[in-house]
């Protein structure tokens, strides 16, 4: 399974676990009465699923009343573009909204509108108009969705207090290199997810969460990654710099020797050599690169006297490694098979 489907899987099976959490049996039926009695007109209240508001797709430009008892609210593909700030003091209880593709502005996203929402998860504003990362946040938040909307500023301290936020997705955005700082990650001490792709970087973003573990820049003009930059990332494990403007030299070869790396994508870029690849990588991208020829001797992380010795506990991992786009021809050399002995797919 590509990592890509794992994603799409784990975040299905998030939202149906979500989804089962709740039965009408759960819900006292006096609640369960007046929610299904305070269903908005342009909206959908499934008995089936008594906490969950459907308003989605509704050409709505207002949010209607939410009845109190909402824990799941559904406001994309509509014509949103403005959040009162107590358009939501009725529905506290919320634990997810999305407001995906609609055309909500800072300007028209009052201050405070998400203050009574102690009780919120997971917050999607994807294809917005939003310029700034909205303040404040609720503080339970674990998950919280920005792409493609025009954000160039991220507030100091606007994620202070979100210890809980374990993925934050800001791709397709306009941040630049001075909007992403030490200061406007502080208060992230749980963050295993962020995306920052499809941005206007030109530096990897400085002094992330330790406890980042995937980390995706694709799409923006990163040449070069300083010597000790992964020292404060030890756990990272999903890297991706697709398409940006690395060169061989931008960097020690060295650079992604990291014992917790499972997946490393540098396609689309400017490197003329393969770096040094460590023992437990399982996916490696070079493609579409400047890559002439491939010595499997010189990449390969263990010496070529220890592997069979190393190979049953400490062997190479690697399983899948694409060199298509580049100046290789094939055959494969029989030196990368001899080292990296799981190989199961090899794109030349």
């Amino acid at each position: 399974m590509s990592f890509f489907n794992m994603e799409l899987f784990f975040s299905t099976l998030a939202v149906l676990l979500l989804a089962v959490s709740v039965s009408p049996q759960e819900m006292a039926y006096e609640h369960m009465l007046a929610q299904l009695q305070a269903c908005p007109k342009e909206c959908r209240c499934p008995p089936s699923f008594p906490n969950a508001v459907y308003c989605d797709n509704r050409a709505l430009k207002r949010i209607p009343k939410i009845p109190p008892f909402t824990w799941y609210l559904y406001l994309q593909n509509n014509l949103i573009d403005a959040l009162a700030a107590d358009i939501f003091s009725n529905a506290t209880q919320l634990k997810w909204i999305n407001l995906n593709r609609n055309k909500i502005s800072n300007e028209g996203l009052e201050e405070g509108t998400f203050r009574a929402l102690s009780s919120l998860v997971h917050l999607y504003m994807d294809d917005n108009l939003l310029t700034a990362v909205p303040s404040p946040l609720p503080p339970k938040l674990e998950q919280l969705h920005f792409s493609r909307n025009k954000i160039s500023k991220i507030p100091p301290g606007v994620f202070m207090g979100l210890d809980r936020l374990t993925l934050l997705d800001l791709q397709g955005n306009k941040l630049q290199d001075d909007a992403v700082t030490e200061v406007n990650f502080k208060g992230l001490n749980n963050l295993v997810q962020i995306n920052l792709a499809k941005n206007q970087l030109n530096n990897m973003p400085p002094a992330l969460p330790a406890t980042t573990t995937q980390l995706y820049l694709d799409g923006n003009n990163i040449e070069k990654i300083p010597a000790e930059y992964f020292k404060g990332l030890p756990k990272i494990s999903f890297l991706r710099l697709n398409r940006n403007k690395l060169v061989t030299g931008g960097f020690p070869n060295n650079i992604f020797n990291i014992s917790s790396m499972l997946d490393l994508q540098l396609s689309y870029n400017k490197l003329t050599e393969v770096p040094v690849i460590p023992s437990g990588l399982e996916h490696l991208h070079l493609d579409h690169n400047n890559i002439k020829n491939v010595n499997g001797s010189d990449i390969c992380p263990v010496p070529a006297a220890m592997l069979d010795d190393y190979f049953e506990e400490r062997g190479p991992k690697l399983r899948y490694l694409r060199l298509d786009g580049n100046e290789i021809k094939p055959p494969i050399p029989r030196e990368l098979m001899v080292c990296f002995r799981l190989l199961r797919a090899v794109v030349i």
